[in-house]
């Protein structure tokens, strides 16, 4: 399994993946999740792969030459897109799309009479120069949606052990350090409950209308700044937790009674003997 998480941010974009695959627990294996493709001062794309291996590797490959061919309304053929060519990240996200359903068409098939799935999903982001920066959850059908204020982050893979984390901290205002930060705690919760996500890690965060990053990372496990925030993260947790009152259950005296009849509902009901009635 895997869990990659992109964030968009008026600041930029900051996107953030693990690297293990396994396909049960004697056979543990590492791939890298992410690829950036980049012309400095016209273009940056970022793709993070979650699902079968194999078709993820097999769209990214494609995608680098995938050629999505319209036919205008006068019946003549418009010249092809590519992601190196692509006027939108819209566009660019259509050719992933593209790129997703020929592999479909080549191996679902297959894969279906070997008794598997077409599962795979795509985080897909960047700018190209003359439009904002935009962020796409791309679907197994190859089609799309895109982040928006409300909704900031896409997650794929093991989702749900980092997403509180984000949930109470990313708004578009936050500043790119501050959401890099709560990316790597966001996986760092999801290694500690799910030995399918693992070391290393490759995070890159991109400013905004700059067409270029160079803040591309690999981490591992002996990297400092990780070894600190696992640390501080677990221990600032345990005093939180510590910091909370405990529940009172006798009648002794406390400011937040937990032993209070509920406004609208009626206490648990017990059940005593066999003829008696659940409702």
């Amino acid at each position: 399994m895997t869990y990659c998480v992109g964030i968009k941010l008026n600041a930029g974009l900051v996107f953030l993946s693990d690297s293990r695959t396994n396909a049960g627990v004697d056979h543990i294996s590492t791939f890298r999740k992410m690829i950036v493709y980049e012309q400095p001062g016209d273009r940056v794309m970022v793709l993070l792969s979650a699902g079968n291996l194999s078709i993820s590797q097999s769209v990214r490959e494609i995608l680098q030459i995938e050629e999505l061919r319209e036919t205008k309304e006068s019946g003549e053929e418009s010249p092809p897109i590519t992601i190196w060519n692509a006027k939108s990240m819209f566009d660019a996200a259509r050719v992933l799309g593209s790129a997703v359903r020929h592999v479909y068409d080549r191996d679902a098939e297959a894969l279906k009479h070997a008794g598997l799935d077409f599962n795979v999903s795509f985080i897909f982001g960047g700018q190209v120069k003359g439009e904002g920066m935009r962020l796409f959850l791309v679907y197994a059908a190859g089609n799309f949606i895109e982040a928006t204020t409300e909704t900031p982050y896409f997650q794929v893979g093991e989702s749900k052990y980092g997403k509180p984390v984000l949930d109470r901290v990313l708004t578009p205002e936050t500043p790119l350090d501050e959401a890099a930060k709560c990316a790597l705690v966001s996986m760092d919760s999801t290694m500690k409950s799910n030995l399918s996500v693992g070391l290393p890690l490759d995070l890159v965060v991109y400013e905004a209308n700059t067409l270029r990053t160079d803040k591309v990372i690999c981490i591992d496990a002996d990297n400092p700044y990780y070894r600190m925030m696992h640390n501080s993260w677990g221990q600032k947790l345990r005093e939180v937790f510590d910091s909370i009152e405990d529940p009172v259950w006798d009648d002794a005296y406390t400011e937040h009674p937990l032993k209070m009849p509920a406004t609208r509902h009626s206490p648990l009901r017990k059940i005593s003997t066999p003829e008696e009635k659940l409702i």
